[in-house]
């Protein structure tokens, strides 16, 4: 007998996977989506697509350009600026947080993470260097120990996946990890906040470089 498949199941993996879609830029800012195509591709109803489109309005991956038109939203400048004031504040803080807080076990799951970033670096590999580079960063949120800071990390997270995945200078992300990993772990709380302050402003100028192709003010 076929198991069926529940419609909450349904929507959760329609929705990742338009979101990894998105993300990797398969669905670029402008594409529209049209639930009877995508419900067809995915082998669903168009219940649980109207569901995931619903999901992902909320998550600012689409939009509504008119009631009856949903499109991949098109990044601005605002929309890059503001979310790297909120990745500034809280991951500069959650680094402070991880230098006094992290332990062996913690500091040697990001120094694998590095080493798997440095293999796809020389390889290349763009899909695994976003997804390494993402799983680091949140590695060291939840190293900070606050369950309040991972929360409110979690809705923007995708987005800065999102947008960080144009920033192809990944030879300088390398350096910039490597560096702000050997801050954590010299247990220096200033130390840490400095590499990390510098980072993430460098990463959004890069963003908005690769983004825009202009220099962030």
């Amino acid at each position: 007998m076929t198991k069926i498949e529940p419609l909450g199941a349904m929507r959760e993996r329609v929705t990742a996977d338009l979101r990894q879609e998105i993300i990797a830029g398969s669905l670029r800012p402008g594409d529209r989506l049209v639930e009877r195509e995508l419900a067809e591709r995915f082998g669903v109803s168009r219940v649980p697509v109207r569901e995931a489109i619903r999901a992902l309005v909320a998550e600012g991956f689409v939009h509504f350009e008119t009631p009856r038109r949903t499109v991949v939203r098109r990044l601005t400048p605002t929309d890059v600026k503001e979310l790297f004031e909120l990745r500034e504040a809280l991951e500069v803080y959650a680094a402070g947080l991880a230098a006094t807080r992290a332990t062996p076990q913690d500091l040697a799951e990001v120094r694998e993470l590095l080493d798997r970033a440095a293999a796809a670096t020389e390889a290349g590999d763009a899909e695994t260097i976003t997804d390494v580079n993402s799983r680091l960063h949140d590695r060291i949120v939840a190293m900070a120990g606050n369950s309040l800071l991972t929360e409110a990390l979690e809705p923007v997270a995708g987005r800065l996946r999102w947008m960080t995945r144009r920033n192809e200078e990944w030879p300088q992300l390398l350096v910039e990890h490597r560096e702000l990993y050997e801050a954590i772990a010299s247990g220096d709380p200033d130390r840490a906040r400095a590499h990390a302050l510098t980072h993430v402003r460098t990463n959004y100028r890069s963003t908005v470089r690769h983004l825009f192709g202009e220099d962030a003010p």
